[in-house]
């Protein structure tokens, strides 16, 4: 963001931290990652031909390019947990955070922080809830190697979006997690269990349960077993 603001950073512009002192996630939950061992990586994204009403394109187009490099890795079990954390089977892998920056109505820059566990295999208090590709594969990997692949993907997900949105939506939704399951949710202090029908362009959970239900980003938490 600083560099954006001293007008030192275009579009497509990528920033590599190899270590992270104040990581952050959704819902101003912190992301821990140890030095050396992961992928913290900052995009600069310029996207004034994008349609300002609908940011959350955006955020399906960076989820979907981070599942991209994951799958080239580990081809299956990999899904994306809305609104747009990366998951494997049950267990958390990349987390992702959009900043933008407006002037009045009109979109001048997007920053997509992108976090992925590459080579760490403590997680604290999360073991059990996160996982790195290393302890999937037994592998470890270049985290700097990979970053420039993620940005390979980025390139290919942000072109496919100014293509043609309905198939960032469709690609989506097809690796939505837990689509078609029925999955407990907490809204104030509302627990109730719903199935997962999709995500539409707005960024807005559609879920069923009694009737059909939408709820935005940051309505809803998941109530996970």
């Amino acid at each position: 963001m600083g560099l954006i603001r001293a007008a030192m950073a275009r579009h497509g512009a990528a920033v590599f931290a190899r270590e992270q002192t104040r990581g952050k996630g959704q819902r101003n939950r912190s992301w821990a990652s140890q030095k050396d061992q992961n992928i913290a990586l900052s995009l600069v994204l310029e996207p004034q031909a994008l349609d300002p009403s609908l940011p959350f394109l955006l955020s399906m187009a960076v989820a979907l390019a981070t599942a991209d490099l994951y799958r080239q890795l580990v081809p299956e079990d990999i899904s994306i947990k809305w609104p747009n954390d990366l998951y494997w089977r049950d267990r958390k892998a990349a987390g992702i955070l959009i900043e933008n920056l407006w002037q009045g109505r009109q979109w001048n820059f997007a920053v997509a922080g992108i976090g992925i566990n590459i080579n760490q295999t403590d997680f604290g208090e999360l073991q059990g809830k996160a996982v790195s590709l290393r302890q999937i594969t037994g592998r470890s990997e270049d985290p700097e190697a990979l970053a420039l692949r993620l940005c390979a993907c980025a390139e290919a997900r942000y072109t496919a979006l100014l293509a043609d949105p309905g198939s960032i939506i469709a690609d989506y939704n097809g690796l939505l997690y837990r689509r078609g399951q029925s999955v407990r949710f907490r809204r104030d202090n509302r627990v109730f269990e719903a199935r997962i029908d999709s995500v539409n362009a707005e960024g807005l959970l559609l879920v069923h349960h009694a009737l059909p239900e939408h709820f935005a980003v940051g309505d809803v938490e998941w109530v996970l077993g």
